[in-house]
């Protein structure tokens, strides 16, 4: 036994730079840790140097502006553009400060024994003891309650109150101010989705679409739908539901204070589980692995894009770019070529299948990007380089992400586990 700790030290101080050649091209994991006393140890005992970023080289032709929705309310001029989108999607980009990205330095893997508060390596654990890596937001709250998977998230405006509804056939009201559940609302199906349009709240669910007004307490059932309703969205004073049976339309009447049937627009041939809003245009992802664009003003089919080979499970607008993600690992970005019609100009590769992005800005008013994978993982990038800002981890897949104010976002996993999410500024302190 080594009383005395000397080869311990030793074998921490590390080989010598000559003797590459016989070891094995992997670190020791009990060096990592500051405890091997093997000698000769056949791992190595240094840190492997990190592998040069490679730049991709990626540009795309004349495109038409088609102003579009995600990062602002007003959808055209809302995007503060920093940058030449032309040639820059996937292209590293230079900016003030270098702060931007940073250096993940540890595993990429949350500590099994610090979860259960029994790690003992402490600061030197290889493991992460962090929600999150990249030192761009805070967890502020955990929302505990739900017992199943968190499938929208909402705030209506005027209200002080957070909306949550899951898969375990209700919908969680919480105080935006203590954190603490005001209230629980029982359902009778399982809840698909979750939207807020004003002082709206509409809560999607097998058969039906309930929607309440959080200021005047008004509760509407909207039939019509067959099966389960999976996304909603409003766009040009409608109402649309994603279901498994294609896409229903309701037009609000002001006069009578309801939502009247108006279309149903038939064409993907699975469920439509993804519903987004540009300029006079709906674009709909399906389990079918295809996007459609719609006009507001026809209810139209204008287009069908073909891109991804597996289901289409989230679309996003930002400024006259369209992005989806699907299972088949990617995230695409489309653009309006010289026809009129929509073409893949960017593709980003992931490891694991992507379940849901969500776009807002960071304190410094610049666009990042969040996507859910479903290794339990949510990849931040700066836009339009795919930078990687920093990763946020979890028990369970997240498969909803929703933009409060003032810096705040939010995050539900399928353990059913709403969390608070808090952007770090320089005049913030930690909770």
């Amino acid at each position: 036994m080594d009383m005395d700790g000397s080869k311990r030290i030793f074998q921490r101080l590390g080989p010598s730079q000559g003797d590459n050649g016989t070891k094995q091209p992997k670190v020791c994991f009990n060096w990592r840790a500051g405890r091997c006393n093997r000698f000769s140890c056949p791992y190595l005992h240094r840190e492997l140097p990190q592998p040069p970023q490679a730049h991709a080289s990626l540009t795309y032709g004349t495109a038409s502006s088609k102003r579009s929705h995600g990062y602002s309310d007003d959808l055209g001029g809302g995007v503060r553009r920093t940058t030449n989108f032309n040639n820059s999607w996937g292209r590293k980009q230079a900016h003030g400060g270098g702060n931007n990205t940073r250096a993940l330095t540890k595993t990429d893997k949350v500590c099994n024994y610090w979860l259960n508060g029994s790690c003992k390596y402490a600061d030197s654990c290889r493991f992460l003891h962090s929600w999150s890596t990249g030192n761009c937001f805070w967890l502020l709250k955990n929302l505990e309650g739900h017992q199943k998977n968190v499938c929208g998230i909402a705030l209506p405006s005027g209200s002080d109150k957070l909306y949550s509804g899951s898969t375990d056939k209700t919908v969680r009201v919480w105080d935006c101010q203590s954190g603490q559940c005001a209230g629980v609302v029982n359902l009778s199906g399982e809840v698909g989705c979750v939207l807020s349009e004003g002082p709206w709240v509409f809560v999607g669910l097998t058969n039906l679409v309930k929607a309440w007004n959080a200021q005047t307490s008004a509760d509407l059932n909207l039939t019509g739908p067959v099966g389960q309703v999976y996304a909603l969205v409003v766009g040009n004073d409608m109402l649309f539901a994603g279901t498994e049976n294609g896409i229903l339309v309701w037009k609000y009447n002001v006069a009578t204070n309801c939502f009247e049937p108006a279309a149903s627009l038939n064409g993907h041939t699975r469920h439509v589980v993804t519903l987004v809003v540009g300029v006079n245009r709906l674009y709909s992802g399906s389990i079918d692995s295809t996007i459609s664009v719609w006009s507001l003003e026809t209810l139209q089919c204008q287009q069908v894009l073909t891109g991804h080979n597996s289901v289409v499970m989230s679309v996003l607008c930002w400024d006259q770019f369209l992005l989806s993600c699907s299972l088949d690992k990617t995230v695409k970005v489309w653009v309006t070529n010289e026809n009129g019609s929509l073409e893949v100009t960017y593709t980003h590769q992931e490891e694991h299948g992507v379940l849901a992005m969500c776009g807002m800005h960071d304190p410094e008013a610049k666009p990042v990007l969040l996507c859910s994978c479903n290794d339990n993982t949510v990849r931040v990038y700066d836009l339009p380089s795919f930078s990687e800002r920093g990763k946020i981890f979890s028990k369970e897949a997240i498969r909803c992400i929703e933009i409060g104010p003032g810096g705040l976002f939010f995050t539900g996993d399928e353990s059913g586990q709403v969390r608070v999410w808090k952007w770090v500024t320089e005049t913030s302190t930690p909770p």
